[in-house]
């Protein structure tokens, strides 16, 4: 008898912006022989969720095949949605996209949770039978087929005052200026930006004709209208962008996780209840500059899949763990194709008094999409090309007959 070393199996779960991230990194780390690396994710394409609001009115947007961006990296691509998740017995519960044969068990050594966030609908009554949201593929298809059908002169009403119904609001109003868009505001328009930066805001709903209803609060939402203590405001399409809410799979399980449901990590990324589970992006409650959370978004989500690929590959290869600082430097915003507005800000997200604005602010900001969506379809692309051996105390061993070749363990 002898031991055969078997693949460490690392899966990921979720191929949005952070779960393809890690995934390639993770590729460009290791070795194939070692370890075996399965990104699991429901669509087969990669979805730019920071071009939702554009899919919504009409553009089209270029796909993306995750086959096509993980082709000859050894990452293997699982097309299924993630049911559940047993951190005890360390196995991921998927049902293939096709359904052919049921629910079946993934095993792993290493997990990376990386299923994002969904639309929060603040428990308003009426927001999840009559409102459409533009927090994922499907839902925004179905908003984009609703807004097609709309005759001129509709109104349209976005609430939620932040980055992502700002930009839908915009993007709605220039690519359709024969509609009524209004935006629902809980504080003042861009309350957030720099004296500079809200001006400029100001200026463009001006030039837009959106009607920014401010420090308003909607209470109710129904088919053809939102209710608010001030008053009806008519919506023959409600579009809800009140922030984001996590998956709820991670509840479900043992892990420890936050009042927002999100899990409570280390400054690796790695679980503090489970050490063998990493979370990243919108999944994980990740503490920030000034102590502060770091927000759900693509530009602090990026830096949480670099130091989670990063610190696994350390821990499985001996070598010294490498620690990410993650900090904002900017709020790139779209005001549709034409306009934008960088707001810079501190560390800490908060807005300083300098930004860029025009087309100038525009053009920065597609700069930024094409780069992050590069940076995900070139995912091991920019990196080292030394992969590193894992040590053999980090593979899983099983007693075989001495006549037995060495095999790949498939996760």
């Amino acid at each position: 008898m002898r031991q055969t070393i078997q693949q460490h199996r690392v899966v990921v779960i979720g191929a949005g912006y952070t779960g393809a991230t890690a995934a390639g990194r993770l590729a460009r780390r290791l070795r194939g022989e070692d370890v075996s690396i399965t990104l699991v994710n429901a669509e087969p394409d990669f979805v730019e969720r920071v071009r939702m609001h554009q899919l919504a009115v009409g553009q089209t947007l270029r796909p993306r095949p995750l086959d096509d961006m993980f082709a000859g990296t050894g990452v293997k691509l699982r097309l299924a949605r993630v049911t559940g998740i047993d951190v005890d017995r360390r196995t991921v519960t998927v049902t293939d996209t096709d359904d052919a044969e049921g629910p079946s068990d993934l095993e792993y050594d290493t997990l990376v949770y990386a299923l994002g966030s969904a639309w929060n609908t603040q428990g308003v009554p009426g927001t999840a039978e009559h409102a459409h949201e533009i927090a994922g593929r499907a839902g925004t298809l179905r908003l984009r087929d609703r807004l097609a059908a709309l005759a001129p002169g509709s109104p349209v009403t976005v609430v939620g005052g932040g980055l992502t119904g700002v930009e839908a609001a915009t993007e709605l109003a220039e690519t359709r200026p024969d509609l009524d868009v209004s935006l629902v505001a809980r504080g003042g328009l861009g309350d957030w930006l720099s004296p500079k930066g809200a001006r400029h805001l100001r200026k463009v709903f001006t030039n837009l004709r959106i009607t920014a209803h401010e420090n308003t609060t909607v209470t109710a939402v129904h088919a053809d209208l939102v209710t608010t203590p001030e008053g009806d405001i008519p919506a023959a399409i409600t579009i809800w962008t009140t922030g984001f809410a996590v998956h709820p799979i991670a509840g479900a399980t043992t892990l420890t996780t936050g009042d927002t449901g999100q899990i409570t990590v280390d400054a690796t990324m790695r679980s503090l209840s489970h050490p063998d589970v990493y979370a990243i992006g919108d999944a994980a409650l990740v503490t920030g500059p000034g102590d502060k959370p770091l927000r759900m978004s693509c530009a602090s989500g990026i830096p949480t899949a670099w130091q989670a690929a990063d610190a696994i590959a350390a821990r499985l290869t001996d070598t010294k763990l490498p620690t990410i600082s993650a900090r904002y430097f900017n709020q790139c915003i779209s005001l549709g194709r034409k306009e934008g507005l960088i707001q810079y800000v501190t560390a800490d997200d908060r807005s300083v008094n300098a930004a860029l604005t025009g087309r100038l602010a525009a053009l920065y900001k597609e700069l930024i999409c094409k780069g992050a969506a590069w940076g995900v379809a070139n995912p091991t692309m920019g990196l080292p090309t030394r992969r590193r051996r894992v040590t053999a105390e980090q593979t899983r061993t099983s007693a075989t007959p001495a006549t037995t070749t060495p095999t790949t363990e498939a996760a």
